[in-house]
């Protein structure tokens, strides 16, 4: 039996990770994609989000390792926000996700297939997990998957 190794995945701040894929809806190689961040040759984002990718050329150039990982290998955030995986969702997804704020039932729902829930779940921070609702599959491969805090078990004295 062999061995493979696999590095950890590069940790983004969650700003970060929205900023890197809000740039890859410009269809650019990850090549290019590294080449402009690092040269700050960015174009203005016009969205809702207004990123303005400072935080990600400051990575770029200290971190360029971590930056060039994440860009070519995947990432991982290091702390997840439900505000942040709904637009996690929208931005690579194309996903309107819905935001439940009860007390004690706090999620993000949305349909997914079940390779975006893996991908999804792939980035999330410690402490988060994806759950399948309902099994029932909408005409698109679709299930309603929510993004919900890992249940803890009691601590053991």
């Amino acid at each position: 039996m062999t061995d493979t190794f696999h590095p950890a995945p590069a940790k983004l701040s969650q700003w970060d990770a929205l900023s890197l894929e809000s740039l890859r809806r410009h269809g650019w190689s990850n090549e290019e994609l590294i080449r402009r961040v690092e040269s700050g040759e960015l174009p203005e984002d016009d969205s809702k989000f207004r990123f303005t990718y400072v935080d990600l050329v400051t990575l770029a150039r200290e971190q360029s390792e971590i930056f060039t990982q994440a860009v070519t290998q995947g990432y991982q955030i290091k702390f997840s926000t439900l505000g942040g995986s709904r637009s996690w969702l929208f931005l690579v997804l194309n996903r309107e996700a819905e935001l439940i704020s009860e007390p004690g039932q706090e999620a993000v729902q949305a349909s997914l297939t079940e390779a975006e829930a893996e991908r999804l779940a792939s980035v999330l921070s410690f402490g988060w997990t994806v759950k399948l609702q309902d099994e029932a599959v909408d005409a698109d491969g679709r299930a309603v998957y929510r993004v919900v805090p890992v249940e803890r078990g009691p601590l053991a004295v």
